[in-house]
């Protein structure tokens, strides 16, 4: 082996080492966790997963966040689509001062819009619903959106738009059949990190929700008790919480590449 692949290799491995550590941990007890260190289960168990593919309460936890979470994402990319196309296309009064502004959003924490929309939501009868937890990460999500794919067709030619429309096309036509095209990799992009960022997020969705829409990151909490934490449940759970944004990663793989060298990522 040529000496330019250890470290490369040396920093994967470390990369993956809690990986693989959350996974031994999920074929364990809570008993054999506690008891030592070990590389490997020393009695394999699958009790773990069989607690959260028979209890409702888990599995109905890892359907509603993907449910909030692909809803979120489809609306953030169809927002941010116009309005980065506004910003990238056309010069307006105001428009710079706009753009920042969307930004501030996405620097704001998150704990800061909690109560407002904990209150909002109960007043017009959003609260635990998908719906209320997708529209409160697209405060976050779009601004980010719309930064990235403003990013991606600032690089696509005006004259693109000027001979689409010399040659007939209608502006839904241009855009779905031909500039949508061209920007595939930015939407990739944009849509990988509206879904990470709500996968992850918990706060919003745990305030935003009771029972009905309750996400498995709030789910996941009940591993702990007055006699400690189920951590090879908590494992186990964690495990499978890796499995949709792996998913995500793996098709949107070419585009992520490619982001980072022409978008604003």
């Amino acid at each position: 082996m040529q000496k330019r692949y250890i470290i490369p290799i040396v920093y994967i491995l470390f990369l993956m080492l809690p990986i693989y550590w959350l996974i031994a941990m999920s074929f364990k007890t809570t008993g054999e966790i506690l008891s030592g260190f070990s590389l490997f289960p020393q009695t394999w168990t699958f009790d773990n997963y069989r607690v959260i593919f028979t209890d409702p309460t888990w599995y109905w936890g890892y359907f509603n966040s993907i449910a909030y979470v692909t809803l979120n994402t489809v609306i953030s990319i169809a927002v941010a689509l116009p309005a980065a196309y506004a910003f990238s296309r056309y010069r307006f009064l105001g428009d710079k001062q706009l753009f920042f502004w969307l930004l501030t959003n996405r620097m704001a924490p998150a704990a800061v819009f909690a109560l407002p929309f904990f209150q909002l939501y109960s007043a017009v009868g959003l609260f635990d619903t998908y719906l209320a937890v997708a529209l409160a990460h697209a405060l976050f999500n779009v601004p980010l959106a719309v930064w990235i794919l403003e990013g991606f067709m600032s690089g696509v030619p005006k004259e693109l738009d000027e001979t689409a429309y010399v040659d007939g096309y209608s502006f839904p036509r241009f855009f779905f059949k031909i500039f949508l095209p061209n920007i595939k990799a930015g939407v990739g992009v944009a849509a990988f990190f509206c879904f990470m960022f709500s996968w992850v997020e918990l706060l919003l969705a745990k305030t935003l929700t009771a029972v009905y829409a309750k996400p498995i990151a709030a789910t996941m909490t009940k591993t702990a008790s007055s006699a400690g934490y189920e951590l090879g449940l908590l494992a186990a759970a964690g495990v499978l919480t890796i499995i949709p944004g792996a998913i995500v990663i793996w098709f949107v793989r070419n585009y992520i590449a490619k982001g980072f060298a022409m978008g604003r990522v």
